[in-house]
């Protein structure tokens, strides 16, 4: 809670900084990869708009969850070990994520697309192979019932509270959801294409994508260990927050950029060029 800032607008901007991170969640991505490649097979028309449903799903229980605190936190302040836990669980999951991405890239042959790994995503079953898009948004609201994401937006919501009252919670609870759906969204719509084509050039772009995500996830897991363990760290980056999770999203959408350039067909990619 000491890290968010007091101002509207910029808290704002964090949270939709924040989505746009939550979007590109290793988890997500894996998820998302899952549900688009079976859709491609089963229902190819829902195929592309996985990652936008996924999104909603999310981001409904997202906003229930906002909802909920800001009615309920009037004269509540959450307790230090809300965030602190939350802080450690993120971390962990960081960095496991991060290791498993990356040593899906290393361990893919060459003839190989590299498919995000994550954890969440093992525990769905037959979830992971649903064709409606109803199926498809529920999928994303049980994603959303988990400790980090809750946590997540319990803290903004509270922030939110303290800003301008439950309206303001809620409304940033959009915000958050906006910057999900644009990250989740694109990255359905790129997947989609990617089993389209699965040539050279695709397989390429799917270790861009896989690297970028694998090693921010660990240099994330990095700058929140070193934040907890080195004051001088934590000094540094007071007020810092909104840049520095500019500069992760920044880099995740670099690669993404440079992936769905190497994903598109070669004429298309010269002309382009020419």
């Amino acid at each position: 809670m000491t890290a968010l800032p007091t101002d509207s607008l910029a808290l704002v901007l964090l949270v939709f900084v924040l989505g746009l991170k939550h979007g590109f969640d290793a988890d997500h991505l894996a998820t998302i990869d899952g549900l688009t490649r079976y859709n491609a097979r089963a229902n190819p028309g829902l195929a592309r708009f996985c990652g936008t449903l996924f999104s909603l799903g999310h981001g409904a229980v997202v906003l229930a969850i906002a909802l909920a605190v800001s009615l309920l936190s009037q004269g509540w302040t959450p307790p230090e070990w809300l965030e602190l836990s939350g802080a450690w669980i993120s971390i962990a999951f960081l960095v496991l994520l991060g290791v498993l991405n990356l040593r899906a890239v290393f361990a893919a042959e060459t003839h190989e697309m590299v498919h995000p790994v994550g954890l969440k995503g093992r525990w769905l079953g037959r979830l992971g192979q649903v064709t409606h898009p109803g199926g498809v948004a529920l999928v994303g609201a049980l994603f959303a019932l988990s400790f980090d994401t809750v946590s997540q937006a319990a803290l903004f919501a509270v922030a939110g509270v303290q800003t301008g009252g439950w309206l303001h919670a809620v409304s940033l609870g959009f915000v958050f959801m906006f910057g999900m759906l644009l990250a989740d969204g694109a990255n359905g719509f790129w997947i989609a294409r990617l089993i389209a084509r699965a040539d050279d050039s695709a397989r390429v772009a799917s270790r861009v994508m896989a690297l970028a995500v694998g090693g921010m996830s660990l240099l994330v897991a990095a700058y929140g260990i070193a934040r907890m363990v080195l004051p001088g760290i934590a000094a540094w980056g007071e007020g810092k927050e909104l840049l520095l999770g500019a500069a992760v999203i920044g880099v995740v959408l670099a690669s993404f950029v440079l992936g769905v350039r190497l994903a598109r067909p070669r004429g298309v990619a010269s002309q382009v060029a020419g």
